[in-house]
C-alpha cells in the first residue's frame, strides 16, 4: 500500500490520476482466445493436423483433450486475471456428442454448452469460423475456391456459423464479435490473382446478405502464410476495400504483416472510415508464429495508441497465440496480464499534456516527459489494481499453477 501511495504522488506530479486509470482499465474486456488450452486441435477430431498455415510447436503434457477440460482450465486462468473479460471460440469447438456433423451443417445445440458455461461465469463469447484443417481447404482455398460445390459448403459453414454467433449473443444479451480469416492463397506465383479474390467478395457478400442482431462481423487480413507464400487473397487491401464500403470491423493481427509493419501505426489511419477494429494480440517472431505476448514496445505502443485517443468503444482487443512449449494456463495468464499491464501503462500517460507540447512544437519536453515515463512506477500501480481485484501480485500466481499441473494437468497423459 506504501508503495502505492509513492506511485500515485509521483504520477499526481504530472498530472496523472492513478485511481482514473484503474477504473479506466476495469471497464475493459480482453477477448480471450480458448484454442491455447488444446493448441487449436477443437473436438472435431481432436488428433488430427493442422492445416491452413496454423501450427503449434512443442508437447507440453497437460493439454485439455475435452471441452470439460477446456473450460475448467479456462477457470483456473482467470482466476489469475483482473478485470471482467470475454472467451473467444472457433467453429470447431462445437460439441456434438457422438454425431459427425460437418461443419455447413452444424447447429446453435452444438454450442449451448459454451452459452449456459459462459452464463454461470458471467463471461461474453466472441465467435470465430473455422475455413482450415478440413478435407474442403486441402488444396488451400475456400470461400475463393474455384469449385462452386466447395465454395458453396464454405459459404453456408459461415452463414450458419452467423446464426450461432447471432443466437449466442441474444441468449447472452450481448454483442458478439463474429470473425472471419480464411488461409487461401498461392504457394508459388499466380498468374490470375483477380478470379479468387472476385469469388471471394461474391462468397463474403452471401455470408453478409441477412442482417442480424448481435453480430459484430470482422474481416481479417494476412500477408502471408505456410503454403501462401506468393500470394494471400484476403490481403489487407483487399479486406479494408471490403470492410471500408461494406462497413464492417477489420481485424489486425500484430502477426498478419510485413515484419517491418505494425499495427500501432495503421489503427489512426483508418478508425474513421469503419465501424471499428477488432485487434488480435499476438507475437510475430519473424513470422505469424503466434508466440506468447510480452511487454515488447510494439504492445506498449498499441496500448497507448488506443487510451491516447479513447479507442475503448471502437476497438475490440483479442488474443490470438498458442505456444504447446510451456504449461498452457500460464501462457494464458502471462499473456493477457501482460496486455492488461500495456493498457494501464498507456492510461498513466500525460496524453493531454504530450499533445500540448507536441502542437507547440516543443518537442525537447515531450522527448523529456515519454523518456521519464519509462522509469516511473507504473507497476506498483499495476499491483494495486491486482490486489483490489483479489487476483495474485507479482508472480504468487505461479505457484499455483504448477501445483494445478502436478494435481490435474500431468494425470491426463
Amino acid at each position: 500500500m506504501r508503495a502505492y501511495q509513492i506511485a500515485k504522488e509521483k504520477y499526481a506530479a504530472l498530472g496523472v490520476d492513478t485511481e482514473k486509470a484503474m477504473e479506466a482499465l476495469k471497464k475493459i474486456s480482453i477477448s480471450i482466445h480458448c484454442w491455447q488450452g488444446d493448441d487449436v486441435s477443437g473436438f472435431e477430431n481432436p488428433d488430427g493436423d493442422l492445416t491452413g498455415g496454423i501450427q503449434t510447436t512443442g508437447n507440453y503434457p497437460g493439454k485439455a483433450r475435452t471441452p470439460d477440460e477446456l473450460r475448467a482450465d479456462i477457470e483456473k486462468m482467470l482466476t489469475y486475471i483482473p478485470g471482467k473479460h470475454r472467451i473467444s471460440i472457433h467453429a470447431s469447438y462445437a460439441e456434438t456428442g457422438s454425431d459427425k456433423v460437418d461443419r455447413d451443417k452444424l447447429e446453435k445445440k452444438h454450442f449451448q454448452n459454451w452459452i449456459d458455461w459462459a452464463k454461470e461465469q458471467g463471461l461474453g463469447l466472441d465467435y470465430n469460423h473455422t475455413l482450415f484443417s478440413h478435407p474442403l481447404s486441402a488444396d488451400g482455398f475456400t470461400l475463393s475456391h474455384i469449385d462452386e460445390n466447395i465454395r458453396k459448403f464454405w459459404i453456408d459453414h459461415c452463414i450458419v456459423g452467423r446464426e450461432i454467433a447471432d443466437y449466442i449473443g441474444e441468449q447472452l444479451q450481448d454483442k458478439v464479435m463474429n470473425n472471419l480469416w480464411i488461409p487461401d492463397g498461392f504457394k508459388d506465383i499466380p498468374v490470375d490473382r483477380y478470379t479468387p479474390r472476385r469469388l471471394l467478395k461474391d462468397s463474403l457478400d452471401k455470408i453478409f446478405a441477412k442482417e442480424t442482431k448481435w453480430n459484430i462481423d470482422s474481416v481479417e487480413s494476412k500477408v502471408f502464410g505456410i503454403g501462401s507464400e506468393s500470394c494471400v487473397i484476403g490481403s489487407h487491401e483487399f479486406y479494408m476495400g471490403y470492410a471500408v464500403k461494406n462497413q464492417k470491423y477489420i481485424t489486425l493481427d500484430t502477426g498478419h504483416f510485413h515484419p517491418t509493419e505494425v499495427v500501432s501505426n495503421k489503427i489512426t489511419g483508418i478508425i474513421d472510415f469503419v465501424p471499428g477494429i477488432l485487434l488480435h494480440v499476438s507475437r510475430p517472431v519473424r513470422w505469424d508464429s503466434d508466440h506468447i505476448v510480452i511487454l515488447d514496445d510494439e504492445l506498449m505502443t498499441l496500448s497507448a495508441e488506443i487510451a491516447r485517443n479513447n479507442f475503448f468503444d471502437k476497438i475490440c482487443i483479442g488474443l490470438d497465440f498458442f505456444d504447446a512449449s510451456v504449461n498452457r494456463i500460464a501462457a494464458w495468464t502471462i499473456g493477457t496480464r501482460n496486455t492488461l499491464k500495456a493498457l494501464l501503462i498507456g492510461l498513466l500517460e500525460p496524453t493531454e499534456i504530450l499533445k500540448d507540447y507536441e502542437h507547440k512544437f516543443d518537442y525537447t519536453s515531450r522527448l523529456a516527459i515519454l523518456e521519464e515515463l519509462k522509469s516511473m512506477p507504473w507497476a506498483d500501480v499495476w499491483n494495486e489494481y491486482c490486489e483490489r481485484a483479489d487476483v495474485p501480485v507479482g508472480l504468487s500466481w505461479l505457484k499455483d499453477v504448477k501445483k494445478y499441473e502436478r494435481e490435474i494437468l500431468l494425470n491426463r497423459n
